[in-house]
């Protein structure tokens, strides 16, 4: 399975220290150029993440139609989501990994499957990866500061059995 990530999902977990739920769920993951520099940025502030590049079941490619990623651009994408949309087409990936609305919005636009860190979480508990959800989400909003609204919260709760 080609499983291409925006840099929200990678850093984000990095910054919980549940790195390894990506590659007990998908196996390898790739990430364009632009996602691994925005995940050095990260490294200044979280240094869980500075372990990113040096994982062997992560792939950093470049993305070769920069035309498409110009585009996306245009559409006031970061450099970042553009990358890892016109990579996952580049690539013709089975999923995103992507959190961003606008992002969400214009990859599913783009005809690709589209899935969030919550969707990789929800997985990872179908799974029987992960116990309980609950625990990882509180440690993503105490600890990575990850931004979700108490309806969707308690949306996830719902749909992972734990309401």
């Amino acid at each position: 399975m080609t499983v291409v990530s925006n840099t929200s999902p990678i850093s984000n977990l990095a910054a919980i220290g549940q790195l390894s739920l990506l590659q007990q769920v998908y196996g390898s993951i790739t990430i364009p150029q632009a996602v691994a520099d925005e995940i050095a940025k990260v490294a200044t502030v979280y240094t869980q993440a500075a372990s990113i590049p040096n994982q062997s079941w992560i792939a950093i490619q470049t993305v070769n139609h920069t035309t498409t990623v110009e585009r996306l651009r245009g559409e006031k994408l970061d450099a970042g989501e553009s990358e890892a949309i016109a990579l996952a087409l580049e690539l013709d990936a089975e999923l995103l990994l992507i959190d961003e609305q606008l992002g969400r919005r214009i990859a599913a636009n783009e005809g690709l499957n589209i899935t969030g860190l919550v969707g990789v979480l929800l997985e990872a508990k179908n799974r029987e990866i992960i116990a309980r959800i609950k625990p990882t989400v509180d440690a993503l909003i105490i600890q990575a500061r990850f931004r979700i609204s108490s309806q969707l919260y308690a949306e996830i709760l719902r749909l992972a059995g734990e309401a």
